[in-house]
């Protein structure tokens, strides 16, 4: 019994560190953006698309003033990217799962699951770096035999790109939630002389819906906060713009330059990446609390 309660003790020590740790950088970070919001306007943050906060310049007056801190074109950068990557992600990841669970023989999930883990276990510079030196200069070649231009750093390049990494954590995630399906359903609708392929749209894919959204919420989180691929593949400017064959740049980018640089800590230049960091992380920790509540609703149906 005394070593049962060391066990839980040391247990729900190690739990209560990480979330004391989790709201200790949550802290620090909205001490330091409120620094920032106390000097720049949170209107202008949200809803400029002018981004000079690297610019010093002397005004009319005679006065040093800096540059603007509009950070929508930012933020629209980082959801087009990862809206570019989730559309790639989303077919491939889901196909996969559904083949892994439902088509595949033993033989082919020997081979394909190591796959799977090989390519979530890639560092984000292969895949900038594969980005850059191939999948840009096609995108450029294929749209070019159109007559349409298209930049060698594209949203349209990052996105690709991206998605491909987000595949193994939506495909294993949606794989978790498919072989979870009632195996009494299964049998039952095979008993009723269904195929393979109207068991999957019929009984699996509804059945398992609530598990899917989750992982590709998830998955979507992981794309808002790449920033390697980006660099290599999106450049580093602000473009408010549908044009997918344009470069821009995100969020995350923009927090590594305004850290990087040899500005002084307490400059509205170095504040700002907090000011980004905390709203991604408000938008982050929005997007993992519907899919936890997703994933809660989907082991409460699984259990009825």
């Amino acid at each position: 019994m005394i070593r049962e309660k060391i066990i839980h003790f040391i247990l729900y020590l190690c739990a209560l560190v990480s979330v004391i740790v989790s709201f200790a950088i949550m802290l620090t970070i909205l001490i330091e953006a409120l620094k920032f919001f106390q000097r720049e306007s949170i209107f202008t943050f949200l809803f400029s698309s002018q981004w000079t906060a690297d610019v010093a310049f002397v005004g009319a007056d005679g006065e040093s003033k800096e540059g603007q801190f509009g950070a929508l074109a930012l933020f629209w950068g980082t959801f087009y990217i990862s809206l570019i990557a989730m559309i790639t992600a989303l077919p491939l990841g889901i196909a996969c799962a559904i083949y892994l669970s439902v088509f595949a023989g033993k033989k082919s999930k020997n081979y394909l699951r190591p796959v799977l883990e090989i390519i979530a276990a890639i560092p984000t510079v292969v895949f900038g770096f594969f980005a850059a030196i191939v999948i840009a200069p096609f995108i450029v070649w294929f749209f070019s035999l159109f007559g349409i231009e298209a930049s060698f750093q594209s949203a349209l390049g990052a996105g690709f790109i991206m998605g491909i990494m987000i595949v193994p954590i939506v495909a294993s995630l949606s794989s978790d939630c498919i072989e979870s399906v009632s195996t009494k359903r299964i049998n039952a609708a095979l008993a009723l002389g269904m195929t393979k392929k109207e068991l999957v749209f019929a009984v699996i894919l509804p059945e398992s819906l609530s598990g899917i959204i989750a992982a590709c919420l998830l998955g979507l989180s992981r794309a808002l906060g790449e920033t390697m691929i980006v660099v290599m593949a999106a450049s580093l400017r602000p473009n408010l713009t549908m044009n997918f064959l344009e470069d821009m740049t995100t969020v995350t980018v923009k927090i590594v330059e305004a850290l990087s640089g040899d500005q002084a800590f307490d400059s509205s230049l170095t504040l700002s990446a907090f000011s980004l960091g905390f709203v991604l992380f408000i938008l982050t920790l929005m997007i993992n609390i519907l899919s936890v509540y997703l994933i809660n609703r989907f082991h409460k149906r699984k259990n009825l």
